[in-house]
């Protein structure tokens, strides 16, 4: 089995403390256990040089704990013959969760995964932020992939659940998801790159859930 190399300490930033969240008031403390009804999601729309149409999906786990989105071609290169706007690939996913009434939800933590061949002298870096529509978008967060590599890379960036902005309740907004991939050839003289793909599948970025009653 491959070895998970890069691990990311990184506190997420995600969606800015500064941004307007469902008052204490209007949703009460956050729920060990996630609501029962089931959950269903729709990936709205998706744009970008790393997720051309049909080339991603997202699906929510059977516990409604969180939800997956899945690349089949998502790659960044750079090296000897290699245009260099290759060296940068980005997604924009735009999905709708549809959440049982009585319910909001938090992202509080994302776990980033996916394979590279970095050359050694070669940079690559793995980039995100997320936020609810109607809202200012909140600071990327990003994770440097160290090379030498021919392996999995993982990152992952938590936040605690006192310090996520929430779902407002009873509204209907759909979460944008924007990542990017980034790959430079550096003192390197031989070809690299960075996925978030695969062709089984098997590769995917997974957001995980907080629930609360409004």
């Amino acid at each position: 089995m491959r070895k998970l190399l890069v691990r990311g300490g990184a506190v997420l930033a995600l969606l800015a403390a500064s941004l307007t969240a469902a008052s204490p008031a209007s949703a009460g403390s956050p729920l060990e256990d996630p609501p029962s009804d089931h959950i269903v999601i729709d990936l709205v729309a998706m744009a970008g040089s790393g997720c051309r149409p049909g080339t991603a999906d997202v699906a929510i786990s059977p516990d409604n704990t969180a939800f997956t989105a899945i690349y089949s071609d998502y790659l960044a290169q750079a090296g000897p013959g290699i245009a260099t706007t290759e060296g940068r690939k980005n997604c924009q996913l735009n999905v709708l969760v549809h959440v049982p009434q009585g319910f909001t939800f938090a992202i509080t933590k994302v776990d980033y995964r996916g394979y590279g061949l970095l050359q050694r002298g070669a940079t690559a870096s793995q980039r995100a932020n997320y936020y609810f529509q109607g809202m200012s978008q909140s600071t990327f967060t990003t994770h440097p992939v160290t090379a030498p590599l021919d392996d999995n890379w993982f990152a992952s960036d938590e936040v605690p659940v006192a310090a996520v902005v929430w779902h407002p309740c009873g509204e209907l907004r759909n979460l944008n998801i924007n990542t990017e991939l980034r790959v430079a050839k550096g003192t390197s003289t031989d070809a690299s790159f960075l996925t978030m793909d695969s062709v089984d599948g098997s590769i995917s970025t997974t957001y995980h859930f907080a629930w609360r009653q409004c």
